[in-house]
C-alpha cells in the first residue's frame, strides 16, 4: 500500500477529514472503519499522555518512559513491535485506561501505522487552536455511522436528536445518569457537556466530587463498541483516567435486574427481537411480563433502573406503541406506574435502518398514587411527521429541526404552561386507557378532525410496521444461525462474511 501525501492538520486544517482519508485507503488492506477508529483512539491517547507530561503548567507525573516518544523514535522495522508492547502495557493499567486497552492489538499494516503516527503527531490534542480530541473523535464516529457499508449506524444515535432530548430533560450534578444500551456513548457525552455548560456556581464540594468521581454509566453488548464508548468518555474528559470503576460495562443489560440505579435514564435501544428464547424471553422477576420484543424488554428495564422520582427518555420503534399481548400489558402498567407525559414522533429515516419509524417516550417514576389511580395525567404528543416527508441520508435532520419541539416541551417549566398546536396535542389518561389494547400510536391531529376517518390509514400503517418487525426478527434469527454455524469451525462450503 502506498500511503497518501502528508496532510497538514496541525495548522488550521480539518483533522477529521484528514484522518478519515486514511480509513478509505485502509479498506483495501482489509481494515474496517471501526477497526481504524479503534487504532486511532489508541494512538491519540498515547500522544495525549505525552503532551500532558510536557505541558508547562501542572505536568502529568506519570511513571515510566514517554510512550509516544518511544513510538516516534522507533525504526520502521521496530515500530509495530514497540506499538504492541505499549498496547499491552496500557492494557494492564488498573483504571479506566486499562479497560480501554485491555486485549488491544495492532490491526494496521506497517506503512499505515507509520502514516497514522505521523498524522496524529501533527495535532495538538491537549488544547490550543486545534480541535479537542473529543470533538475529533465524535466527528470520526459520525463519519463511520454515515457509511452504510460499516453497519455502525446501529451504535450511533443521531446527535441532533440526542441534544434535543438532553436539552429537555436537563441533567443536573445531583443525577446519576445511565444508558443501558449506550452504543458509542452519545447520550452520556451530551449529558456531560450539558452539565459543564450549566454547572451551578454554588455547587457544593460534594457535588463537584461526584462529577469528578463519575456520575455517567453505560452498558453495551458489543465489546468493541463498548471500548469506543469508553474512549469517547475519556477523550471528552467525562471520566477521569484514574477511575478504577468502569463507566461502560460490557454485557447484556437485560439478563438480570440492575445492581445500580439511576435518577436519569437516556437510551436508544437496538431494534429487533431479543437474543434469548422467543418463547420465554428473559423471565425477570422485576419485569411486568415476558416478551421476546427487545424494545419492550428495554422499556421494562428502564423502569427497573429508575429510582423513585427519576425520569427517563427512551427511543422506541412504533410497534412498541401498538403491539398486542405483552405490549398491551406493558403500556397499561407504564401508564399506571409512571407519569408518561411526552412523546416525540420522529419521521422515518432518522435512524440507520431505512424505513424504521420511531418515537421518543419521556416519563417520570413518581410514588404510586395511594388511591390506585394512574400516575399519568396527560400525554402530550408532538408529531414531527405531520406534513414532513421521510428523512434521507443526504438530508438528515439538524439541530434546527428540533428547535420547535424543545420550545413546545418548555424544559424546566410546568407542563400546565404548554400550548396546544397543530403538531402538539395532549391526551388525557382516561382516553388512553379506554383505547383498544391501550394503543399509544397517537397523532397530534387537530381536535376537529374526526378520528374514524384516519383509522384505515392507521391500521395499514400498523400492519406494515408489524410485517417489517417480523422480517427484521427473521433476519436476525438467520444471522444468528449463520454465526453459530461459522463458530463450529472451517467448512468447505461455509459462507464468507461478504456473503452475509
Amino acid at each position: 500500500m502506498t500511503p497518501p501525501n502528508p496532510l497538514p492538520i496541525a495548522s488550521g486544517g480539518d483533522p477529521v477529514r484528514a484522518l478519515w482519508s486514511i480509513a478509505d485507503v485502509l479498506r483495501g488492506d482489509g481494515v474496517s472503519a471501526l477497526e481504524y477508529i479503534e487504532q486511532l483512539t489508541f494512538l491519540i491517547w498515547i500522544k495525549l499522555e505525552s503532551e500532558r507530561r510536557h505541558r508547562p503548567l501542572n505536568p502529568l507525573d506519570a511513571p515510566g518512559d514517554d510512550r509516544w516518544e518511544q513510538l516516534r523514535a522507533a525504526s520502521r522495522h521496530d515500530q509495530p513491535r514497540v506499538y504492541e508492547a505499549i498496547l499491552s502495557d496500557l492494557g494492564h493499567s488498573p483504571n479506566t485506561v486499562g479497560g480501554i486497552f485491555w486485549k488491544a492489538q495492532n490491526r494496521l499494516p506497517d506503512p499505515a501505522l507509520r502514516r497514522l503516527i505521523d498524522l496524529v503527531d501533527q495535532h495538538n490534542w491537549s488544547g490550543g487552536a486545534s480541535a479537542p480530541p473529543g470533538a475529533v473523535f465524535e466527528g470520526l464516529l459520525a463519519r463511520v455511522a454515515a457509511d452504510t457499508k460499516t453497519g455502525a449506524g446501529q451504535y450511533f444515535t443521531p446527535r441532533p436528536l440526542i441534544e434535543a432530548v438532553v436539552e429537555c430533560v436537563q441533567p443536573t450534578v445531583d443525577d446519576t445518569i445511565i444508558d443501558p444500551a449506550c452504543g458509542t456513548g452519545g447520550f452520556l457525552i451530551k449529558s456531560f457537556e450539558y452539565l459543564i455548560e450549566h454547572f451551578p456556581r454554588g455547587a457544593t464540594p460534594a457535588q463537584r466530587a461526584r462529577l469528578n468521581e463519575g456520575i455517567l454509566f453505560g452498558n453495551e453488548l458489543v465489546e468493541d463498541t463498548a471500548r469506543l464508548a469508553s474512549a469517547n468518555l475519556l477523550l471528552h474528559g467525562a471520566v477521569p483516567p484514574t477511575n478504577r470503576r468502569p463507566s461502560v460495562v460490557v454485557g447484556d443489560a437485560l439478563i438480570a435486574p440492575p445492581e445500580q440505579h439511576a435518577s436519569l435514564v437516556l437510551t436508544a435501544p437496538p431494534f429487533g427481537s431479543s437474543s434469548l428464547s422467543a418463547d420465554y424471553g428473559y423471565g425477570r422477576y422485576d419485569f411486568w411480563t415476558a416478551t421476546k420484543n427487545k424494545q419492550l424488554n428495554f422499556l421494562q428495564h428502564v423502569f427497573s433502573l429508575l429510582t423513585t422520582g427519576g425520569r427517563a427518555a427512551i427511543v422506541v420503534t412504533d410497534n412498541v406503541l401498538f403491539e398486542r399481548g405483552a405490549g398491551a400489558e406493558i403500556r397499561r402498567r407504564l401508564l399506571h406506574d409512571c407519569d408518561v407525559h411526552t412523546m416525540l414522533r420522529l419521521p422515518a429515516g432518522v435512524f440507520y435502518a431505512s424505513g424504521v419509524r420511531a418515537s421518543v417516550l419521556f416519563f417520570d417514576k413518581p410514588l404510586r398514587q395511594p388511591d390506585g389511580k394512574p400516575s399519568t395525567g396527560r400525554l402530550w404528543v408532538y408529531d414531527m411527521r405531520a406534513g414532513r416527508p421521510s428523512v434521507t441520508k443526504t438530508a438528515p435532520l439538524t439541530e434546527a429541526d428540533y428547535l420547535d419541539f424543545v420550545a413546545a416541551y418548555r424544559p424546566g417549566r410546568p407542563r400546565a404552561e404548554r400550548v396546544e398546536s397543530s403538531v402538539f396535542r395532549p391526551f388525557d389518561v382516561d382516553e388512553l386507557l379506554a383505547r383498544d389494547g391501550f394503543n399509544l400510536d397517537l397523532r397530534a391531529e387537530p381536535r376537529n378532525v374526526a378520528e374514524p376517518a384516519s383509522e384505515p390509514e392507521a391500521n395499514l400503517h400498523q400492519l406494515a410496521e408489524e410485517i417489517a418487525g417480523e422480517l427484521r426478527s427473521a433476519l436476525e434469527e438467520i444471522t444468528a444461525l449463520a454465526d453459530a454455524l461459522r463458530a463450529l469451525g472451517p467448512q468447505r462450503d461455509r459462507p464468507t462474511d461478504s456473503a452475509r
